[in-house]
């Protein structure tokens, strides 16, 4: 996925009310900004912070411009880390189309958004003849408390939980079901739950996981240019 327009460098002032962010322009101006990351963001908005924005030219807009990447300064290096969560859906889509999620290909269709459950839609529905259909759900990943350990989720998620149970139910029904985790940062080489945050989280992924969904977790290329799926990332049993 490349953005559309460069991105534009900023330093990071504040993060609050969850979606704004304050930021600093290299001309010194401020600028109040949007912050597409409903999550607790931990260590990644820490005022002082080097980020990147795009700029949308829709006249309609409140705020002209999102927060896109962090260049994350941890205690065992700097890495850009993708914070914007509209865009995981859109890598993996890409993805999928180009073969490079080898568990996900093979199949002739992927739609997108598909009601299903009680009160659900899943990010996608892989279809093929002579196989059942596979129900795939996204979640973004960026937490690291630990290097080279990324972790989900980074706050209490009852949609998540709820997400879980969705695709054990269809697992249960002979479909095919799997959670795939992108992590959005090049410097994770391992991932686990952060059952500490969000216990019942982790209770769930345990009955989907005995009902037969898969978990996949994959990592990101970033630069200031493009973010792209990468190489799978072993998830411990």
């Amino acid at each position: 996925m490349r953005f559309s327009v460069p991105l534009v460098p900023a330093t990071l002032v504040r993060r609050y009310k969850r979606f704004f962010a304050d930021v600093t322009l290299a001309s010194g101006e401020e600028a109040t900004v949007h912050c597409a990351n409903p999550g607790a963001m931990t260590g990644l908005a820490e005022p002082g912070s080097k980020v990147f924005l795009s700029v949308s030219d829709n006249p309609k807009r409140k705020l002209q411009m999102s927060w896109e990447l962090v260049e994350a300064r941890e205690p065992w290096g700097t890495t850009l880390v993708g914070i914007n969560t509209a865009h995981p859906n859109a890598l993996v889509a890409e993805a999928l189309a180009a073969g490079a999620i080898a568990e996900l290909a093979g199949y002739d269709t992927i739609r997108r958004e598909v009601r299903y459950g009680e009160k659900s839609r899943v990010d996608f529905v892989l279809s093929g003849k002579g196989r059942p259909d596979c129900y795939v759900e996204v979640k973004n990943v960026h937490l690291m408390r630990e290097a080279g350990l990324a972790e989900f989720p980074d706050s209490v998620t009852a949609r998540g939980t709820r997400h879980l149970g969705d695709l054990a139910a269809m697992a249960e029904r002979g479909a095919r079901a799997a959670m795939l985790y992108l992590v959005q940062r090049a410097d994770a080489g391992r991932f686990a739950l952060a059952a500490d945050i969000d216990p019942a989280y982790s209770a769930a992924f345990a009955k989907a996981r005995a009902a037969g969904v898969e978990a996949l977790v994959y990592a990101c290329h970033l630069t200031a240019a493009e973010i792209t799926v990468g190489g799978r990332i072993e998830m411990p049993d």
